[in-house]
């Protein structure tokens, strides 16, 4: 079976009347003005999302474009049950971008770390913040992946992403009242663990 030229319903002259939902369905079908729809209908609300998290520009359109290839890829994993399309966006999106954003974390340790075997002949004091401002983050980062992936979830989307506890809730399905205990719950973990050490983090 040929995939399709127009989406479900583009017969009638009116492409953005389509339902986003029927939309996927053509892209599973491998039809690419669905996906150029959709494009249309989110990329500017995806896009300023990215950014919010990488404040970057370049690196958000990449995000972007990544997002667009695993729903044209993905399309079919989609489940309506679990959440509204534009729902399902978001969390790609977000997931993409803290990925994006972890990588160039760890790329930040691998030069600091270098920087620290063959240290400079005078140190600042600018420069000894920075060293300091990198260990906490360290352990920061360390302690966070001893948690619970429930708990950790809701944190990355807190601290990474900048959302509050009502845009996690709407974004990932989960009731505001298990994210503000997942929240708190893994914060007090967090203190326990780190104490003063990271006092200003937290």
């Amino acid at each position: 079976m040929q995939p399709s030229d127009n989406p479900p319903g583009a017969g009638s002259g009116n492409p953005s009347r389509i339902d986003d939902k029927e939309l996927l369905s053509a892209i599973v079908d491998r039809n690419q003005e669905a996906v150029a729809e959709l494009y249309d209908r989110f990329s500017s609300m995806l896009l300023a999302l990215a950014y919010r998290v990488l404040g970057n520009s370049q690196d958000a359109e990449e995000i972007l474009q990544e997002a667009f290839l695993q729903v044209w890829n993905q399309a079919a994993r989609y489940d309506p049950k679990r959440s509204s399309v534009s729902t399902w966006l978001v969390l790609i999106t977000r997931s993409r971008a803290i990925d994006r954003l972890r990588s160039r974390q760890v790329q930040m340790r691998t030069v600091t770390a270098a920087q620290q075997e063959k240290p400079a002949s005078h140190t600042s004091p600018t420069g000894v913040g920075d060293v300091l401002l990198h260990e906490r983050q360290r352990r920061l980062g360390e302690e966070m992946s001893k948690l619970p992936p429930e708990q950790r979830q809701v944190l990355e989307l807190a601290f990474y992403g900048g959302s509050t506890q009502s845009e996690i809730a709407e974004q990932t399905g989960i009731p505001l009242g298990t994210v503000k205990t997942r929240t708190l719950l893994a914060m007090k973990k967090l203190r326990a663990a780190l104490r003063e050490e990271i006092g200003d983090l937290l």
